[in-house]
């Protein structure tokens, strides 16, 4: 596997909107992951309106999004939520609905959405995933909304040339 970075996304006009739907549960580690996406996202997208949406858990993230993209469409959203396994098949149930929910959201919308909610064993591995700086998961989720803004806009264009060559 190669260590070689992405190239950086091109910085995209004032114009962007992102909005954040976050789970409180966990709040410790949620807090952390909304944190790291802003402050990657206003380096970034210095422009860029970020908005935050704060659900109770990751269960209500699918619905607040569907909601969210029909009643005022950003250019990307970001789902943020954090769920501990336990001694149930809960936590995979609800991991699994989130996961799904959101993929369809996005296809049917044709919004990006970045998924970082996460599933995780134990408070350890949420550790390392929202507050350590090796592997957190909110500075990366910004990358990936900011990557997804710029494939989006480029695909828009060459829509509107294609469309206006025609």
């Amino acid at each position: 596997m190669s260590n070689a970075l992405p190239p950086k996304p091109r910085l995209v006009g004032p114009k962007v909107r992102v909005c954040i739907v976050a789970s409180k549960y966990n709040e410790q580690f949620t807090d952390a992951l909304v944190d790291n996406a802003v402050k990657e996202i206003e380096v970034i997208l210095p422009y860029a309106r970020i908005d935050l949406i704060r659900v109770p858990g990751a269960y209500e993230i699918p619905v607040t999004v569907a909601n969210l993209l029909v009643k005022d469409p950003p250019s990307c959203v970001i789902a943020l939520g954090l769920i501990i396994r336990g001694a149930t098949d809960h936590a995979d149930l609800i991991g699994q609905s989130v996961t799904t929910s959101l993929q369809q959201i996005a296809v049917r919308s044709l919004c990006p959405i970045i998924h970082e909610v996460l599933l995780v064993n134990d408070e350890q591995q949420a550790q390392a995933r929202c507050i350590g700086d090796q592997i957190n998961r909110g500075r990366e989720a910004a990358k990936a909304a900011v990557s997804m803004i710029d494939i989006t806009n480029e695909i828009r264009r060459v829509a509107n040339r294609q469309s206006s060559n025609s």
